[in-house]
C-alpha cells in the first residue's frame, strides 16, 4: 500500500511533463517538481492511515489480479549480491508473489556476470519451479540455460535487463529505452553548457539494458542540436563500486577538458559522485541513480557533483515483474503483443504487452522521473 501511494504522486508529478512509451521527446524528461513538497506531506499522512492496513491488501490486491498460484514457486534471479538497486526489486518482488500465497525464492550472484547466473538457472530448474525471472548480466550468454528452463514447461521473464527473445516470454521494462536515452542526453547538453567534452560511465560491457540505453543516446547525438558535444569514452566499471571509482579516476586523468559524466547505472553514479565530491572536481554528473544514495551530491553549486539525475521505484520493477509471472503462470498471458493483465494495486494497471525493439515482447513500468534539488531530501526516506 505504502508503494501504491509512492507511485500515486510519482504519476501526478510526472504527467503533465512526461508521455510514457518509447520515443518522446526531451520535453518528457524536464519534469516540474512544483508542488513536490506538498505533495509529498499528502503522501506522508496518507501512508500512516494506510499502515493499519498492512500485508492484508497486498495480499488482496495480489490474489485478485490474476488466478490463483498458492502453492507454486517463483524464482528471482537479481545481477548481484551487495547491489542495493537489485536487492530492492527482489524485495518488490517477494513481496508480491508470498502475499499471493506462493513461495518465492530468490538467488543472488556474488558477482555481476552470466557465469554466476548460470547455476542458480540450473538450480530453479532442478528445484522445479513455477517461473524464473531474472535481470541478466549477459543479453547472449544465458540462451541455453533459459531455453533449457522453458522446455521443462518454466515460465520465463525478465526484469531490468533482458535477453534475446527466443529465451524469454516477455520484458519487464523498467521505462521507454528511448525516452531514458533522451532523458539522459539532454541532461548531458543541460549540464554541459551545450558543448563540450564528456564520458559515460556504464556497467558491464556486456549489459542488455546499458548498451540499449547508450545506443539510443548515440543515436540521438546525431541531431544537429548535439552537434557540439564529444563523448570522448564508455568506461565500464561492472557495477562493482571500487571498479567505477577506479575508472571515474581514470577519465579524470585522461581527459582535463572533461565537463560532464553520465552514469546510467546506480552502483556506477553513486561512486563517481563520491570521486567528484571528495576531489572537488569541476567535471558535473548526471544518469540513473537511488536518490537514498546520491542526496548528499545532489546540488548545482559547485559544491555538488550532479546537479540532477533520474530514476524510477526499483521496488515497482520488482513488483510488476511478480504480477506478470504470476500473470503467465495462471495462464492470464503468455507473452504475446496486444495482452493485458492487472497487476494489482499499481497506478498503471491494467498493463498491456507491447512489442520490444529486440524483436520480442515487454512491458514498460512507466517513464523515468527526475530527482533534482527542490526533491531529493524527501524522496531519499522513500528509497
Amino acid at each position: 500500500m505504502k508503494k501504491k501511494l509512492v507511485s500515486m504522486f510519482m504519476t501526478v508529478s510526472m504527467v503533465s511533463a512526461l508521455l510514457a512509451g518509447c520515443g518522446s521527446t526531451a520535453a518528457t524528461t524536464a519534469s516540474s517538481s512544483a508542488g513536490t513538497g506538498a505533495a509529498v506531506s499528502s503522501v506522508a499522512a496518507a501512508q500512516e492511515d494506510a499502515a493499519a492496513a498492512g500485508s492484508n491488501a497486498v495480499a488482496t490486491a495480489a490474489a485478485a489480479s490474476t488466478g490463483s498460484v498458492k502453492g507454486k514457486t517463483f524464482g528471482i534471479i537479481i545481477r548481484a549480491a551487495g547491489n542495493p538497486y537489485a536487492e530492492k526489486e527482489a524485495q518488490g518482488f517477494k513481496e508480491v508473489i508470498e502475499a499471493a500465497g506462493a513461495t518465492c525464492i530468490v538467488k543472488e550472484p556474488e558477482t555481476a556476470t552470466a557465469d554466476a547466473q548460470i547455476p542458480m538457472i540450473q538450480s530453479l530448474i532442478s528445484q522445479k519451479v513455477n517461473s524464473i525471472a531474472i535481470a541478466s548480466n549477459d543479453v547472449n550468454a544465458l540462451t541455453a540455460s533459459l531455453q533449457e528452463a522453458m522446455k521443462a514447461g518454466i515460465k520465463v521473464s525478465t526484469l531490468d535487463s533482458n535477453v534475446v527473445p527466443q529465451a524469454r516470454q516477455v520484458f519487464v521494462n523498467q521505462a521507454g529505452t528511448n525516452e531514458i536515452g533522451q532523458a539522459l542526453m539532454d541532461a548531458v547538453l543541460d549540464i554541459s553548457g551545450g558543448s563540450g567534452d564528456w564520458a559515460i560511465l556504464s556497467a558491464s560491457s556486456q549489459s542488455a539494458n546499458q548498451n540499449a540505453w547508450i545506443d539510443a543516446m548515440k543515436k540521438i547525438m546525431k541531431d544537429s542540436k548535439y552537434s557540439k558535444l564529444n563523448l570522448l569514452e564508455v568506461a565500464y566499471g561492472d557495477d562493482e563500486p571500487q571498479k567505477s571509482t577506479d575508472q571515474t579516476q581514470a577519465l579524470l586523468s585522461k581527459y582535463p577538458n572533461l565537463k560532464v559524466i553520465c552514469s546510467p547505472t546506480t552502483v556506477g553514479i553513486s561512486a563517481a559522485a563520491k570521486v567528484l565530491q571528495d576531489q572537488k572536481s569541476k567535471v558535473k554528473l548526471t544518469g540513473l541513480g537511488l536518490p537514498s544514495e546520491m542526496s548528499e551530491y545532489i546540488g548545482t553549486d559547485a559544491e555538488h557533483s550532479c546537479p540532477y539525475m533520474f530514476l524510477w521505484n526499483p521496488e515497482d520493477v520488482g513488483k510488476l515483474s511478480a504480477y506478470t509471472s504470476i500473470a503467465l503462470v495462471s495462464g492470464t498471458i503468455t507473452g504475446k503483443k496486444g495482452e493485458t493483465f492487472k497487476a494489482g494495486d499499481m497506478t498503471s494497471s491494467p498493463y498491456t504487452i507491447g512489442a520490444c525493439s529486440d524483436g520480442g515482447t515487454e512491458v514498460i513500468l512507466g517513464p523515468p522521473y527526475k530527482f533534482d534539488p527542490s526533491n531529493i531530501t524527501k524522496w531519499k526516506e522513500v528509497y
